[in-house]
């Protein structure tokens, strides 16, 4: 099947600023390379998200942290809501929020978390938000001064780190070519993966310096959402062949949703950004 002929637009949905980035960033660099229009969309602005900062100040750090992490992947646009952290829930009012979002992105891909897992209810709430607000997506007497998308999105569930061994692997995408992109665009978030986490661990003074350093630092301590383990395997081997599959190291991997629009195998490959092209 050949490759859609026009840009594809893809919006990536998280909780706060940097899931985006950590669990989809090389994939959505890849579709940007590819001539593809990406959005990240966070559904609130963060402003727990730290040992010491709080509200209005960290909010705007965060979104300056999201936009120089949009900058190193080359997507589109990085929108964060003003919604405070910790408050997503499955409301209609949310989920209206997100209908409007992915039909004026005019999304013909959806990437969000997994609607029945994950510790964090921010988290899992979106998930479901975006479950149920994808349906509604080409209801055009639903919303009507919101243009109605003309078919139903694919849809794809990215596992957050507490839903790992609880999810399917249904597509892997390899991510190699693309790693350095997006291990800067989790460096950009230094409140996330610098001083929150050496705060944890009882040194915030210890944070690296050179590159190479924060590199080793990213890939040790996020190693379960950058490698590729053998409960993917059977994906890789499935979108890659076995020989390829054997060499990939980083990974992005996603579960189809319930609520995607139906697509064959082989359609799937078609919109998706598989680097072996």
């Amino acid at each position: 099947m050949k490759r859609p002929e026009q840009p594809i637009r893809v919006i990536v949905i998280g909780a706060h600023p940097d899931e985006a980035d950590m669990y989809a960033g090389g994939t959505a660099t890849l579709f940007a390379e590819r001539g593809h229009q990406v959005k990240f969309l966070s559904l609130t602005n963060g402003d727990a998200g730290h040992y010491e900062e709080r509200g209005e100040r960290l909010a705007a750090r965060r979104k300056q942290e999201a936009q120089s992490a949009a900058q190193c992947l080359g997507i589109s646009e990085y929108e964060v809501l003003g919604t405070p952290d910790g408050t997503v829930e499955p409301t209609l009012p949310f989920r209206n929020e997100v209908i409007r979002h992915i039909r004026r992105w005019r999304a013909d891909l959806v990437i969000s978390f997994h609607p029945e897992g994950g510790i964090s209810p921010d988290n899992r709430y979106t998930g479901r938000v975006v479950s149920d607000a994808v349906p509604f997506t080409t209801v055009q007497g639903y919303m009507p001064d919101e243009p109605a998308l003309s078919r139903t999105p694919l849809v794809l569930l990215m596992p957050d780190t507490t839903m790992l061994d609880d999810y399917k692997a249904d597509i892997v995408i390899d991510v190699e070519s693309t790693i350095e992109k997006k291990l800067l665009a989790c460096d950009a978030h230094t409140t996330q993966f610098y001083e929150s986490p050496a705060w944890h661990q009882g040194f915030p003074e210890q944070l690296p310096i050179e590159w190479e350093d924060r590199k080793k630092h990213l890939l040790e301590g996020w190693s379960a959402t950058f490698h590729a383990s053998p409960k993917m395997l059977p994906a890789l081997q499935m979108w890659y062949g076995k020989e390829r599959a054997s060499a990939v190291r980083y990974v992005e991997p996603f579960e189809i949703a319930r609520c995607s629009r139906p697509a064959s195998r082989e359609e799937w490959r078609s919109w998706l950004p598989m680097s072996a092209e």
